[in-house]
């Protein structure tokens, strides 16, 4: 299915773009992260046929791979000089091809989420904005060309997600973004087009799982995926990163065990990094530390690095071996970048941990905190068994006592019961700056489960709440979902 048995000329004639077996087959290694495969099936088939233009956009395609996973800044900088000549190979195509726009917007966008993964915003907003007026001219002039709704679904869900307080750019801009026409257009080209199914199944689902909510099919689909296709270690990846966000580290860590390895594969590192992060929240502290130092040995990359310091640090002073985790903590301030949420949590609690100011009882929240998150909730349940919020001296503290006892009780099926604790926490966190994030957090669990209680107006009103805390750690996801999930509240 995945392979046509011949070489097929792309829409007639007039498109000069040729998805040989070879390139076809390239495409999906791509895919499964088989970079070395994928670049000597592209490098024959260039030395055959170098005017393809499925050559560079396959090039753009494999080159975004590997850099958002190894960030690798000398690769980044020879991605970012190869552009205008991928670019000006892709715009020799007739302007009868409906292919020409569509190559010419993903390389566009290729450089656009490779130039936001290594922090360079304004050049990778233009990139967008670029590829956007493309595919939306490529729609005009091709209305019935399915592929271009693999690339302009994305960009309108995206855009779609932009926080109330932001749209007025992107309108003036000239961007227009539909959470829901989006999601439409990527199940066209997932019933419709064959050779791009698979990349708009994996864009709708991980659309699903950081911004929107995954539905029961696509839970499914999640665990599916990896077992027809035991040799695609992207999947195995998505699998593992999507069950971790899901609160299920149990389940996820089968699929990480069983992820593909070898010379065939671009390495992985990060791997490990998510190993250990499987291994703290099940309390298995030196484990976790083997696992976060053989990441920070062999990723060459800047994201994770302040959070891999930091979770060593956490290795060593819950397990009361306070004494060894002040040099973490300087390790934490000293290298890496803030660009992710987590590094930048990691930057506050690093500096808080160095002036004093995490006292040994938040070990027990922290603690609750790891497990919850791996969905190890019995274990969470007896370790916030032993404190309440008298517990606690500071108002940060008392707050995140709240959020955590009101996740705990939600991820246990006790929504009801989570609700007090959860409006507490707001409360204490709009008395408290310090403890704004576990507001926003509070509000918008809070609006997800008048959601699903078919409540419109509570659960408008907390998603709203979120958006209005200001200036913690999470505000960027948070926001987005709480403007995701108002949109589909027609709010």
């Amino acid at each position: 299915m995945l392979l046509f048995a011949h070489a097929a000329v792309a829409e007639g004639p007039a498109t000069d773009v040729i998805f040989s077996p070879r390139l076809q087959k390239a495409y999906f290694e791509i895919q499964k992260l088989r970079l070395p495969v994928a670049r000597n099936l592209i490098d024959s088939e260039r030395s055959q046929n170098s005017s393809n233009p499925f050559v560079p956009y396959l090039d753009s395609y494999a080159d975004l791979h590997y850099l958002l996973i190894s960030e690798d800044r000398a690769a980044y900088k020879t991605f970012i000089n190869q552009e205008d000549k991928r670019l000006t190979s892709v715009g020799a195509l007739s302007d009868k091809s409906p292919y020409k726009r569509l190559f010419q917007a993903d390389i566009r966008l290729h450089s656009a989420f490779a130039k936001l993964k290594f922090g360079n915003e304004v050049s990778g907003s233009w990139e967008i904005i670029k590829a956007y007026k493309l595919l939306e001219e490529n729609r005009k002039k091709f209305p019935d060309f399915i592929p271009t709704l693999k690339s302009l679904g994305l960009l309108h869900v995206l855009i779609g997600s932009i926080p109330e307080n932001y749209t007025w750019i992107a309108k003036f801009l000239g961007l227009r973004g539909n959470i829901q026409t989006g999601i439409n257009e990527l199940r066209i080209v997932e019933k419709e087009e064959p050779f791009f199914r698979q990349e708009a199944e994996l864009i709708d689902l991980l659309l699903h799982a950081y911004t929107l909510k995954l539905s029961p099919a696509q839970q499914r689909l999640i665990r599916q995926w990896p077992e027809e296709q035991p040799d695609n270690l992207l999947l195995h990846f998505f699998a593992t990163t999507v069950l971790m966000k899901e609160n299920k580290s149990e389940e996820a860590g089968q699929f990480l065990a069983a992820a593909p390895n070898g010379p065939a594969y671009m390495p992985f590192p990060f791997l490990h990094y998510l190993r250990g992060e499987i291994a703290i929240q099940k309390g298995q502290y030196d484990e976790a530390f083997s696992f976060y130092t053989l990441f920070l040995k062999q990723y060459p990359g800047f994201n994770y690095i302040k959070d891999s310091n930091f979770k060593l640090l956490m290795c060593r002073w819950l397990a009361d071996r306070d004494g060894e985790a002040a040099a973490f903590a300087r390790k934490v301030t000293a290298s890496g970048s803030t660009i992710v949420e987590a590094d930048q949590f990691a930057e506050t609690m690093a500096t808080a941990f160095l002036a004093g100011d995490m006292k040994p009882q938040q070990k027990t929240l922290f603690k609750a905190r790891y497990a919850t998150d791996g969905g190890y909730l019995e274990k969470a349940i007896g370790i916030m068994a032993s404190v309440s919020e008298n517990s606690f001296s500071t108002s940060y503290e008392k707050a995140e006592y709240n959020y955590r006892k009101g996740r705990i009780l939600q991820k246990s099926g006790q929504n009801a019961a989570s609700v007090a604790f959860y409006d507490r926490a707001i409360d204490l966190a709009q008395k408290e700056a310090l403890a704004t994030g576990f507001g926003a957090s509070s509000a918008l669990q809070l609006g997800y489960i008048f959601m699903e209680g078919r409540d419109k107006q509570k659960a408008t009103l907390y998603f709203k709440k979120a958006l209005s805390f200001k200036k913690h750690e999470y505000k960027n996801s948070i926001d987005n979902k709480a403007r995701a999930a108002l949109t589909e509240l027609g709010q």
